[in-house]
């Protein structure tokens, strides 16, 4: 007797295959911890083997050591939350001497985001990574693409964002892709005008992949104390709230650049969410808030993605990507 099979033509029991790839980058599956929110290194690694992961993106590093922005920087709201870090970190030359190995000892894939206060500085962040990465040959690193932060709205200048400008945004993307031979990821803001402007030129820019959506600006009054509630006053809203919007630019961003890479964030929960990002368009997602109420919750919606999988017969990611779209 024949077994049984599935959709894709596989066995029915057969586990399905969750592998992905955001351009030129193959991930194991489609699930990656989101900049900011699993520190530097390895700090989630007591918590599930991170070579179990997509991948790793690291918390957005300058050229220089950045001290970010007076406490309180993190809050809860009904929504999700809201943060005022300030991209706080030791600088590209500190990270690679202090975190890279932890990271490559763990097997993990590692993403790299980079900021800076102009395109100069993001890409002498870029050239120094590329320089210290080509100078050590007998410790290959796992870094396989870097994520140009160009959309945090916790930096002194609230008021603007690389992201809100076509011509901002490519000229970062410029200066990192004449600094680096990795893949650029751009990741970019829903708090535009015209999204698609945006994306496209960081597609022109050099970006092989855009990353929907960044923390929205948003802002906490303490009706007891009658003041903000962050220190830098305003912060990025996080959480359910944003995943909709998220969802959102995803659709659009894949309606219009059908053969760019795709990464959707933004109120990555549980596995649902991650399929419904992957359906608008999304060849891959990351999950970032939900690990501050569990840090086990990238490997459970991987679990969970396999199981839905196995329950609805799919038995390769393709069959649901960008399947809003058909």
């Amino acid at each position: 007797m024949r077994a049984s099979t599935g959709r894709g033509g596989e066995a029915a029991g057969a586990p399905p295959d969750l592998a992905s790839r955001v351009g030129t980058v193959a991930l194991a599956n489609p699930v990656m911890t989101a900049s900011g929110t699993s520190g530097h290194g390895a700090e989630l690694s007591a918590y599930g083997d991170l070579a179990d992961l997509g991948a790793v993106v690291v918390k957005s590093l300058a050229a220089f050591p950045w001290e970010g922005n007076l406490p309180l920087r993190v809050a809860p709201v009904a929504t999700g939350m809201v943060n005022s870090v300030g991209l706080t970190g030791p600088g590209v030359a500190a990270w690679i001497g202090e975190h890279l190995p932890s990271l490559n000892r763990s097997g993990a894939r590692v993403v790299v985001s980079l900021w800076g206060r102009t395109a100069g500085e993001y890409g002498e962040a870029a050239r120094q990574l590329e320089e210290a990465l080509g100078q050590d040959s007998e410790d290959p690193s796992g870094i396989v693409a870097v994520e140009v932060n160009v959309s945090c709205p916790n930096t002194e200048d609230r008021g603007r964002m690389f992201a809100q400008s076509a011509g901002a945004t490519a000229d970062v993307v410029a200066a990192v892709r004449n600094s680096t031979s990795l893949p650029i990821w751009a990741k970019l803001t829903a708090a535009v005008a015209d999204l698609n402007e945006i994306a496209g030129a960081a597609l022109e820019g050099g970006a092989a992949a855009l990353t929907l959506v960044n923390t929205l600006p948003a802002m906490a009054v303490d009706i007891d104390l009658r003041r903000p509630v962050l220190g830098g006053v305003t912060g990025g809203l996080s959480g359910p709230a944003l995943h909709p919007v998220a969802v959102r630019c995803v659709f659009e961003c894949r309606s219009a650049f059908p053969e760019a890479g795709i990464i959707g964030v933004g109120g990555v929960l549980c596995a649902a969410d991650a399929i419904e990002l992957l359906m608008a368009g999304a060849d891959a997602v990351q999950v970032g808030t939900a690990t501050f109420v569990d840090p086990r919750a990238p490997w459970k919606i991987v679990e969970g993605i396999r199981q839905w999988c196995h329950q609805h017969s799919v038995s390769r990611l393709d069959e649901i990507k960008g399947a809003a779209h058909r």
